[in-house]
């Protein structure tokens, strides 16, 4: 195959649509690097590996030569894009937003290339916009044409409330394409409406309209769902080694295939196929293809290393039912008046937040010393060692010191 068929078919795996792929190949036929963008909206602290699909696809571009940007939507995250929702999201304050944002960069580059990324906030150009720029944007389309968008449309035949500001969102999304002159925007599935308006707002503006590239949405853990946080079935990129390798062998076999071709840089479309060619024949195990998968996610967030105590920890645990041989103890500094077993977990590194830990607890699922905690009230002072429990995977001694 020639190098344009394979940048082609790298582009193209995953994908759910590319629209104009004639205008794409047209453009890498130039020789330049492309300006890709994709857009994240700052609504929430922690990104799962739903967000890394957009983010892989980036990555494959940059491995092409093209320069990425990585845009926070700082402006559009306080109006609140309804897209996949019934009723009107509720905006996020200044703090909100720059918090997440920070967060969110912090976590990027797990995936991205530091030194071929481009992070923008569209605050930049909209921060600087008078009413009179809004109202003249405002003008570039009317309602009917909003209405053609699937969760407008339903909400006004089931005489939902609109709020006047969403209508701004989809505007303003496309807007960031001609600020920041992108050859192609990526988005999910749900985005095709506002990603589209990226492209007649470029012409408008009198610049050569994107390529739009929307990828799937990937299923959660449940298979059914959207992966969210708010349902409980993701798998958050920062959360502890075990608990990604864990999370992952729980995917069910069939849905390992569409996380190996929308989540793997080990295994190309070829490699696939031929595993499953070979779990069809008898020859493989599909648990087998599913620990390399695990293994090759554990590492991308935290390194090499811990992938393969996340391996041994599923052997000895998981499989063998135990407490971990391997669990080295950690010193944790705590005041005078103790530590809550929310922060503890924290501390440790069983649990992202104390919310977390808390959920957890509510759920039955933290140990102390082999025995069940359910109280966010239950202190620990200075001097004291235990082995912490989360879940069936998550284990940590502790030894606690004074501050």
């Amino acid at each position: 195959m020639t190098d344009m068929q394979n940048a082609l078919d790298l582009i193209g795996r995953g994908a759910d649509e590319i629209i104009k792929r004639d205008e794409l190949e047209a453009r890498l036929k130039l020789g330049r690097p492309l300006r890709i963008k994709a857009g994240f909206d700052p609504t929430a602290p922690d990104l799962h590996l739903g967000h890394t699909v957009l983010l892989n696809k980036m990555r494959q571009f940059q491995d092409l030569g093209h320069q990425v940007i990585f845009l926070i939507g700082d402006f559009t995250g306080m109006i609140g894009d309804p897209t996949g929702k019934n009723v009107t999201r509720k905006p996020l304050t200044r703090e909100d937003v720059e918090a997440n944002a920070k967060t969110y960069a912090d976590q990027v580059f797990k995936v991205l290339d530091r030194e071929r990324t481009e992070v923008r906030f569209n605050s930049e150009w909209f921060g600087a916009m008078s009413a009179a720029d809004m109202i003249k944007l405002a003008a570039q389309h009317t309602v009917a044409r909003m209405l053609e968008r699937d969760d407008f449309a339903k909400r006004y035949a089931a005489q939902q409330s609109i709020a006047i500001h969403e209508f701004l969102y989809p505007l303003v999304q496309g807007y960031d394409s001609v600020a920041l002159k992108c050859d192609v925007e990526l988005g999910g599935t749900d985005q095709k409406f506002n990603l589209l308006m990226g492209r007649g707002l470029q012409e408008h503006y009198g610049q050569p309209a994107q390529i739009v590239l929307t990828m799937p949405l990937l299923e959660g853990l449940d298979g059914v769902a959207k992966m969210s946080k708010s349902l409980g079935n993701y798998i958050g990129i920062n959360e502890p080694p075990n608990e990604i390798f864990g999370k992952v062998m729980r995917v069910s076999d069939e849905l390992m295939w569409r996380y190996f071709e929308l989540l793997s840089f080990e295994k190309s479309v070829a490699d696939i196929q031929r595993l499953r060619g070979a779990i069809n024949a008898g020859t493989a195990n599909p648990r087998d293809c599913k620990m390399e998968l695990a293994a090759e996610l554990t590492a991308r967030f935290h390194g090499r290393a811990a992938a393969e105590a996340a391996v041994r920890h599923w052997h000895d645990v998981v499989q063998g039912g135990g407490v971990p041989q391997d669990i080295t103890t950690l010193e944790i500094g705590v005041p005078a008046e103790g530590i809550r077993i929310g922060a503890l977990l924290k501390a440790a590194g069983l649990a992202p937040s104390t919310s977390e830990a808390a959920r957890k607890l509510g759920e039955r699922a933290v140990r102390v010393d082999g025995a069940v905690v359910e109280s966010r009230e239950l202190t620990f002072g200075v001097g004291a060692e235990h082995l912490l429990q989360l879940g069936k995977r998550g284990f940590a001694r502790v030894r606690l010191v004074a501050l």
